[in-house]
């Protein structure tokens, strides 16, 4: 994605996901907003996005961030919410290991009270090292956990998987913390 690509990326994550409030549109129940609606709105702003703009930012995201029903015309964030939404998602039974990428500073807290899903609705797992090392790298130095998913979903803890491969739970107990980090590729 180009600059401006990017800018309009990180826009539309901060309106769909924290602050529809922000431009004066209403998610639905589900995340949704009318993509006309969006577009008037950013209009409003100043924004100069176009219907192009938003569409070529939903299909070449490189976390597949967001989603766009044609059928409808809505668009929505996948997941990483921090205002109520019901993504309708069904509980899956996770693969034996997951991962998480994480800033190395937060490592003392984290090895004590677990990974938690602080002010989103879920906490982010992901199905493999590259990923999270992805994700974990964007705040500078970082670690990659292993998380003994299977044995959680065993335990009773519930996942969800959304449509770009994203794993979500409500929260990671140490317990099932590996304690062997995941050294960087």
């Amino acid at each position: 994605m180009n600059s401006s690509d990017i800018s309009l990326s990180k826009h539309l994550s901060l309106v769909l996901r924290h602050r529809p409030d922000s431009i004066g549109v209403v998610l639905d129940v589900h995340g949704w907003v009318p993509l006309d609606d969006l577009l008037a709105a950013l209009t409003a702003q100043g924004s100069r996005a176009t219907r192009a703009d938003v569409l070529r930012v939903v299909a070449g995201s490189d976390k597949q961030r967001f989603e766009h029903d044609p059928a409808t015309d809505m668009i929505r964030a996948r997941q990483g919410h921090s205002v109520p939404v019901d993504l309708g998602l069904t509980p899956t039974t996770p693969p034996d290991v997951l991962f998480h990428g994480t800033p190395r500073r937060n490592l003392t807290s984290i090895r004590a009270t677990g990974l938690e899903r602080r002010r989103r609705h879920h906490v982010h797992l992901s199905p493999d090292p590259r990923t999270a090392e992805l994700v974990g790298a964007r705040r500078g130095d970082f670690v990659v956990l292993r998380i003994e998913a299977a044995a959680m979903a065993a335990d009773g803890h519930v996942f969800w998987r959304t449509a770009n491969d994203v794993w979500l739970t409500d929260r990671v107990p140490p317990a099932y913390l590996a304690e062997d980090d995941v050294p960087p590729a």
